[in-house]
């Protein structure tokens, strides 16, 4: 699951543990522009720079499609750095020099920051104005310094995470209506259909990769829409969807997840699983009470159970 800018943001502390990175960084990096960036909904953004004021166009909130970006020529999977010292004697730079040179970057080195199994935060990078020789020795610092970035991440990481899917939990859920602004939205209350049968016929290890099966689909789905998944519990699962309060969207939404959710490979003995949606919705003119979206969502998901199952309806 990706790492979203508005989750970075709910982090205890993050801002002075960036800081703190990029001070250690600049030990090695003497007169060099360091940054920490993400890698997020193919964009990199930068969170933190260790200087404002530099001759580099570079600045903190700043977002660049993902492309179009040196961090993006960065080996992940080998989890190797890149190290540039002079970027317009640099081949792989061909289709950004002009971009790199207008930022007037003209040395670069960034290492890869992973969290969880391997998944992309984002970089740590130092760059310069001029051409520039980087030391193996500084560039493995900066990979160390990246790994501790890493696990201190990883921990605030955990906090937000539901353990078996990798997507948000409870706690997640009441902390981001408690710190952002309310738009209007709505709230999906899930529930698999004849899921318990399957777990206690076949047992739990089944019974969990039915449930991550189900998390990725809900993940993938939600990239088309301004929204965010959580596990509650067992087979339960909330989605937030901003942005969509009509009937007519709502839906077509709840639609498509029973859609989603309802259609299994027989093979693999989910045939009978489908799933029930309860739904309610919420508006920038109210202050929300979690507890009460929940609570009414529940009851439009009990009729939905007591009308016969895969199925969705209204709060009312």
């Amino acid at each position: 699951m990706g790492i979203s800018l508005k989750e970075i943001n709910l982090y205890e502390n993050f801002d002075e543990l960036a800081q703190d990175i990029l001070e250690m960084a600049q030990e090695f990096f003497p007169g060099k522009l360091l940054f920490l960036s993400n890698f997020s909904h193919n964009k990199q953004i930068i969170l933190k720079l260790s200087d404002k004021d530099t001759d580099i166009s570079l600045s903190e909130g700043m977002s660049i499609e993902l492309n179009q970006t040196v961090c993006n020529k960065i080996d992940f999977k080998q989890n190797k750095p890149l190290m540039i010292e002079d970027v317009k004697n640099e081949p792989v730079l061909v289709d950004l020099k002009n971009m790199l040179e207008e930022a007037n970057i003209h040395s670069y080195v960034g290492v890869p920051i992973t969290v969880g199994t391997g998944e992309a935060f984002g970089t740590l990078c130092a760059v310069h104005h001029h051409e520039s020789e980087f030391s193996n020795k500084s560039v493995k610092m900066l990979q160390r310094i990246a790994r501790m970035f890493s696990y201190y991440f990883e921990l605030e990481r955990l906090a937000f995470r539901d353990s078996l899917t990798g997507l948000y939990n409870r706690y997640f859920l009441y902390k981001y209506f408690d710190h952002y602004p309310v738009k209007d939205g709505a709230i999906f209350f899930l529930d698999l259909d004849g899921f318990k049968t399957i777990n206690d016929k076949y047992g739990h290890e089944k019974g969990d990769l039915i449930l991550k099966e189900a998390a990725s689909r809900l993940e993938l789905f939600l990239k088309e829409q301004t929204g965010y998944a959580v596990r509650l519990g067992g087979d339960e699962y909330i989605i937030v969807i901003e942005d969509v309060t009509s009937k007519e969207d709502l839906t077509e939404i709840s639609e498509s997840i029973l859609t989603l959710l309802s259609t299994w490979d027989k093979n693999m003995h989910e045939s009978q699983l489908s799933v029930s949606i309860g739904i309610d919705t919420y508006t920038s003119k109210e202050k929300v009470d979690v507890n009460s979206l929940l609570k009414n969502a529940d009851q439009a998901l009990y009729r939905a159970k007591s009308k016969g199952k895969n199925r969705y309806q209204f709060f009312s």
